[in-house]
């Protein structure tokens, strides 16, 4: 049975030059990665301490948001909850409708994605910029993020060139990436200058002091605030920190799993409003206070949204970021697909080898491959099991009960070999579609043993 997800990534696979290049592209940033962390002898340790500080976070959640919130209004900030997507959206308009806001500038926010937020406010007249780099391409291309850090990997600049000679008027055929970033640059600008009111997501939220972190590389975030006085934060729950002493834990394992830089080029701390303005922070539920009571799939809240299972993952880098259905792709997308709803992306879960190389890379521990064979396990409960794979399945086991006929197979396996093309290589093997199959050998392990056991 093909699955959207199957479907969507034979598609990606025809493009065989841009699925070699982001398949290259990728594993170059896995490599950066591993070469970062071997500098660090405490890499396991500050893996584990990091796991550890999320687990108590995401059971203490009551009182480090409430400690939060204290410390933030505190500051001068005005402190938001949005139980789900429709009352953050809610939100977001009232804020910027009661300063009559029509021009909104944003820094990229997966929250905000996760929530529809631009669509909603467009439909509002409220002009929404995206002032990450890589979002903005893919906002004028009116297309969604491929990658959680990197969301425009899958687009070559001499599309970016064709698209700004259109959208921005630069020069005909000139695809040169310093010429088109001083473009987009020189937009931007103008952008930040007029705008009327910033948002930025979150990384991460301290609870001791009501500050929240965010960590760019471009400073996009710190222009977007740096003239309007109006500014607002939005930050899943999951989000929060006890400490700055757990703060420092999680820098440092941020863009060394992301980008394989030490640290982001900018880590800006935000804890109170401009004078004269105001600085608004949303605390968004929308479906993670039920992941609490989900204790097998309970460590996804302690991602941390680096991407570092998707640059390794070698479904995720051969098939593309369109090919998941949810909005998040890779492994980590699979599990928060599933936990949000597993009727719509059960798809999903076979775009994973279970390798298990998204577990050992994760920087928090999640244990991602662990959760999808979990989900796996679940699809002929939810009626969502692949009735071919059921069959086999039940003929494996079937065949594996009767020691007699398991061993009459495996005699009977090297006819395989000799038998014309089109009886092996049809609709009815899915498997050998982009495989060959290998020689079965004349002799089993079984006979092999039996007769040389005794040597």
């Amino acid at each position: 049975m093909s699955t959207k997800h199957s479907i969507a990534a034979t598609t990606f696979l025809q493009n065989k030059p841009l699925e070699e290049w982001q398949d290259e592209t990728l594993w170059q940033v896995r490599e950066k990665r591993d070469r970062m962390i071997k500098q660090l002898p405490e890499w396991e340790e500050l893996r584990e301490l990091a796991r550890d500080i999320k687990l108590y976070s995401n059971s203490h959640l009551h009182e480090l948001l409430q400690e939060f919130e204290q410390h933030a209004i505190t500051n001068g900030a005005i402190v938001h909850w949005a139980k789900d997507a429709e009352e953050f959206n809610q939100i977001v308009y009232d804020i910027l409708h009661s300063h009559q806001v029509e021009r909104f500038i944003k820094s990229k926010s997966m929250l905000a994605e996760e929530c529809e937020l631009n669509p909603f406010l467009i439909g509002k007249g409220i002009e929404v910029v995206e002032s990450d780099l890589g979002e903005r391409i893919l906002q004028l291309m009116d297309l969604p993020p491929s990658h959680i850090v990197l969301p425009a990997i899958h687009i070559k600049r001499e599309q970016v060139g064709e698209l700004f000679e259109e959208k921005l008027g630069t020069e005909k055929g000139n695809s040169d990436p310093t010429y088109l970033t001083h473009a987009a640059r020189k937009d931007l600008r103008n952008k930040f200058i007029h705008a009327q009111a910033a948002m930025t997501g979150v990384n991460f939220a301290v609870a001791s002091t009501g500050e929240v972190v965010v960590c760019t590389n471009e400073g996009n975030a710190d222009m977007g605030t740096s003239q309007p006085k109006l500014q607002i934060a939005a930050m899943g729950l999951e989000k929060i920190v006890p400490n700055r002493e757990s703060l420092g834990i999680f820098t440092r394992l941020l863009a060394r799993s992301a980008t394989g830089q030490p640290i982001t080029t900018y880590t800006s701390h935000y804890r109170k409003p401009r004078q004269g303005g105001e600085f608004h922070i949303i605390l968004v539920d929308n479906g993670r206070s039920d992941i609490l009571a989900k204790p097998a799939h309970i460590k996804t809240l302690n991602c941390i949204r680096c991407g570092a299972c998707m640059n390794t993952c070698p479904v995720y880098r051969r098939s593309g970021g369109y090919s998941y259905t949810y909005f998040i792709p890779g492994p980590i997308g699979i599990n928060l697909g599933m936990l949000k709803s597993e009727q719509e992306y059960f798809d999903n879960v076979s775009a994973c080898s279970l390798c298990y190389s998204c577990s050992f890379v994760c920087p928090v521990k999640v244990d991602l491959a662990e959760q999808i064979y979990r989900w796996r396990q679940g699809l002929l409960g939810i009626g969502k099991a692949d009735k071919a794979k059921k069959f086999m399945s039940d003929g494996m086991q079937f065949l594996m009960e009767r020691p007699r006929l398991f061993n009459s197979a495996l005699w009977m396996s090297p006819i395989v070999n000799h038998l014309p093309h089109f009886m092996k290589y049809n609709c009815l093997n899915a498997w050998g579609e982009g495989r060959e199959l290998p020689e079965f050998s004349s002799e089993s392990f079984n006979e092999m043993w039996k007769k040389n056991k005794l040597k």
